[in-house]
This record gives C-alpha cells, sequence and structure tokens, in this order.
C-alpha cells in the first residue's frame, strides 16, 4: 500500500535513504560520498523546503519511500529509495507510478551520473536524459546543491517535459 509519510515515519526514511544510498559508495566520486549519506539534519531540511515523502507499506513496514517536491512549473522526484532486502519487487516502480500519476507538472529528476541502475530505472519508466548544458541549467535553477555535484549528476524528464512549459 502507497500512503503519504507522517511525522513519526521520520526515523524509517532516514534509517531507508541511508541502507539504500549503501549501493553509491565507490560508485560516486569519493568527494561527495559520507558517512551517513544523509543526516538528520539534511533530511528535516529538505523535508522543511517542502519535500514530501510518500511510503510503500507491506505488513504494517515501509519497505521504500520516494519524496516528491513542487518547484513551481516542474514537480522533482527526491530521494527514491527502497530497502536492500526488498530490492527488486516492483517497489519503486508503484512509488514512481503512483507520484507521477498525483504531479500535474512536467517531472524531474536528479541522480548520480555514474548510478547506471538508477538511470536504467528511470528510462525504463519512460524518462529521458537531458543534455549536459539543459541538466546544468535545471540542477542550479531546482536544486540546491554545490557544483560538484553538478558536475557529477545527471537530470531525467518526464515524457510531458516540454510540452506543458
Amino acid at each position: 500500500m502507497i500512503c503519504k509519510c507522517e511525522p513519526g515515519d521520520f526515523n524509517d526514511i532516514h534509517e531507508i535513504i541511508n541502507d539504500a544510498a549503501s549501493a553509491y559508495r565507490g560508485i560516486i566520486p569519493a568527494d561527495r560520498w559520507h558517512e551517513p549519506y544523509m543526516s538528520e539534519e539534511e533530511l528535516k531540511r529538505q523535508m522543511d523546503e517542502g519535500v514530501e515523502f510518500w511510503k510503500y507499506l507491506e505488513q504494517e513496514k515501509i519497505t521504500g519511500v520516494m519524496g516528491i517536491q513542487l518547484k513551481g512549473d516542474v514537480t522533482l522526484i527526491r530521494h527514491a529509495y527502497v530497502r536492500t532486502t526488498q530490492r527488486n519487487k516492483g517497489i519503486g516502480s508503484r512509488l514512481l507510478q503512483h507520484l507521477s500519476s498525483i504531479a500535474t507538472t512536467p517531472l524531474l529528476i536528479g541522480t548520480w551520473a555514474d548510478a547506471n541502475w538508477a538511470i536504467d530505472f528511470y528510462q525504463k519508466h519512460q524518462f529521458r536524459l537531458l543534455p549536459a548544458e539543459e541538466k546544468n541549467n535545471l540542477l542550479r535553477k531546482y536544486w540546491t546543491i554545490p557544483d560538484r555535484q553538478i558536475e557529477t549528476s545527471v537530470v531525467l524528464a518526464s515524457a510531458d517535459w516540454g510540452s506543458k512549459r
């Protein structure tokens, strides 16, 4: 079952993000990796800035989370993670489909350029990689990340990107 996260889900969200982000260790540039991958303070800041998390519940346990953030004329998919023990069961696909269905503006997703599995996942769901110059402009406009992260990231867009702008 998919439903909106509640304040009491904070610790589960934080745990799932850091558990699942372990896949990035050794993949993303070493200067971008840190332990934990996302601190509690960073997660709280992002939630305060409007990232709304949704959860996938299985037997009353949260097995995956995905954030959505309305940024004016676009909607960002943020922090899409599934517990490592629950991967490859369609949880991420169901969360992405749900968030796509409630979005009223084109969707953008930022991820690490070397996270091939993540890029493949989004492309399987009809998202397309944007060219480097457009990616750089979008990351600066809609995300708050350092230049080094912009250099090492990609942006994917939903099929309606450009048609509603």
